[in-house]
């Protein structure tokens, strides 16, 4: 498989009246084609932000992207989304990279019909008018709505919460793009429906050899869904891994404070979940050492004077962290 986006140091801040928000701080990574990457973390983590600073949907001002590249190998070539026109950017967002939301409720127009709002898409990037009912149709289908010719007239507010997003779906998928990045897409919904929509992300993606970029703070979702998974933490990566490395052999601290978090069926009646202690950090604080220090049972005197760079410790398989826990000590080097 080839690499269908690049992000090499991406920094993006907010200047607000309280101060500097540093909510990106030097996230790196690649997607493959056709892969399905988690990216994985607590609220406040730099997860949404890191994304929506990609396709140009963060305010500016107050947002700012301050460093960064973000290499697409989109249909005419490969290009920095960091560096293209808004003009440009438009044409790719919606076009060629698709987004799903995390409230379909505010995502949806409530004055138009669904029919309307899938129907844009299409007409703003890759149909006329006159064909574009037709294919609404067939994309509502495709995403298991019934009734396709009665709802296309119908309007957000007579749908439920699943059947919206499914609407959204229907929308990020329309043009067939590349990448489909969905923001948290079943918070909001039952356990049920969330079992259905992600059933649905596994159907598309392997009908339209899409790749995939899934945003959560559920390990338990990432399982069944991804090949990798880059754990976030204070606007930084600090692990990246193939999913059943990292469940079978977390690497970083944080990881594992989130794995013993999550209910597990094998689980003994006696074993309790264990919280992580502590707060996220302040992220209109600078931080010039391991942003995990403050809540970390292995932090030494190196975490507070340094921050730990991204380092490889197995095949696919990095972390942010001196700390070696199959050792049991500082890490070398």
């Amino acid at each position: 498989m080839s690499k269908i986006l690049e992000v090499k140091n991406l920094v993006t801040k907010f200047y607000t009246l309280d101060g500097v928000v540093n909510a990106v701080n030097g996230v790196s990574f690649d997607l493959e084609e056709g892969e399905t990457l988690a990216i994985v973390g607590e609220s406040g983590s730099g997860k949404s932000v890191t994304m929506m600073s990609l396709l140009g949907l963060i305010p500016m001002p107050p947002g700012k992207i301050e460093t960064g590249t973000a290499f697409f190998n989109g249909d005419d070539g490969r290009h920095d989304l960091l560096q293209m026109s808004p003009e440009k950017l438009r044409d790719v967002r919606g076009g060629q990279i698709g987004f799903v939301f995390q409230d379909p409720i505010s995502t949806l127009n409530p004055i138009l019909t669904v029919g309307e709002q899938i129907s844009e898409v299409l007409t703003r990037h890759v149909m006329s008018k006159s064909d574009a009912k037709e294919a609404t149709l067939k994309l509502l289908t495709q995403v298991g709505i019934p009734d396709p010719e009665l709802r296309y007239n119908a309007f957000p507010f007579q749908f439920s919460g699943g059947m919206r997003q499914r609407v959204v779906i229907a929308i990020a998928i329309a043009c067939t793009p590349k990448i489909i990045i969905a923001d948290e897409p079943t918070t909001a919904l039952d356990v049920t429906v969330q079992a259905q929509i992600i059933d649905l992300f596994k159907r598309l993606r392997s009908a339209l050899d899409v790749a995939v970029i899934w945003i959560t703070h559920d390990l338990g979702v990432v399982a069944g869904i991804a090949e990798r998974v880059l754990v976030m933490y204070g606007g930084r990566p600090v692990e990246i891994a193939l999913v059943n490395d990292l469940y079978e052999h977390p690497q970083h601290p944080y990881t594992v404070g989130l794995l013993r978090a999550l209910p597990r069926m094998d689980a003994q009646e006696s074993d309790r979940l264990v919280s992580i202690k502590g707060s996220p950090p302040d992220l209109l604080i600078p931080v010039k050492h391991c942003s995990f220090a403050w809540r970390c049972e292995y932090a030494f005197d190196r975490c507070w004077q340094q921050i730990p760079p991204l380092i490889t410790v197995g095949e696919q398989h990095q972390i942010s962290c001196f700390y070696d826990l199959d050792k049991g000590g500082p890490r070398d080097g």
